[in-house]
């Protein structure tokens, strides 16, 4: 698959040490992977919303319009994903992670991991610090204009300093725990750290 994918995608620009992880191509596109179908929305006021619970004071519920309502922020970035390809100067528009707990219940001080959940049962698990970082959001928009269905609209997490897996699609809900649970890829052999910089692809 990594040979496929680097032919097809592979436009890595001269002077780019630094920026590119071990074992990382770099591609002007951005291919879409993803488990299961493409979730298809209507009346999102009605079918959609977003959900937070834990160790919280108490659960919190989003509308639609509720989470859209909330301080958005702009972010350029580089990602990377665990099939190899890495992509530059991506720019997204949401709300930053550590903006939108000012608005749940207070956390509990022992929550120290969050599970994303998303459609199809499909769950990311994320260090609370590295959600705790400046440019770790809940994205809408990328490079613009809404989210593509393909790239997880209405909303995806973004962690960049993860590989890309763990910026999970079609996110639904956000769950505070004091330990560790390994998310759906997880449970599959990826690794659980997923640092691109230690090329931590998949569990030993």
């Amino acid at each position: 698959m990594f040979d496929l994918f680097k032919r097809r995608y592979d436009t890595t620009p001269e002077g780019t040490h630094g920026r590119v992880p071990p074992g990382q191509y770099v591609t002007e596109k951005f291919p879409v992977l993803h488990y299961g179908d493409v979730p298809h929305y209507t009346n999102l006021e009605e079918t959609w919303d977003l959900r937070v619970w834990g160790n919280i004071a108490e659960p919190k519920r989003f509308s639609f319009a509720e989470f859209r309502a909330l301080p958005t922020i702009q972010v350029t970035m580089d990602i990377h994903c665990v099939t190899r390809w890495s992509k530059f100067d991506t720019t997204w528009e949401g709300v930053q992670f550590k903006e939108f707990l000012k608005h749940i219940p207070e956390i509990d001080s022992s929550a120290a991991f969050v599970i994303a959940h998303a459609e199809h049962n499909f769950t990311a698990n994320i260090p609370l610090e590295f959600l705790m970082e400046d440019d770790a959001m809940l994205a809408y928009k990328y490079d613009g204009e809404e989210l593509t269905p393909e790239h997880g609209y209405p909303l995806r997490l973004l962690v960049p300093k993860k590989y890309f897996w763990k910026s999970a699609k079609w996110l639904r809900g956000l769950e505070f725990l004091p330990h560790d649970k390994l998310g759906f890829w997880e449970r599959y052999g990826y690794n659980n750290n997923a640092d691109p910089w230690k090329e931590e692809r998949y569990s030993s």
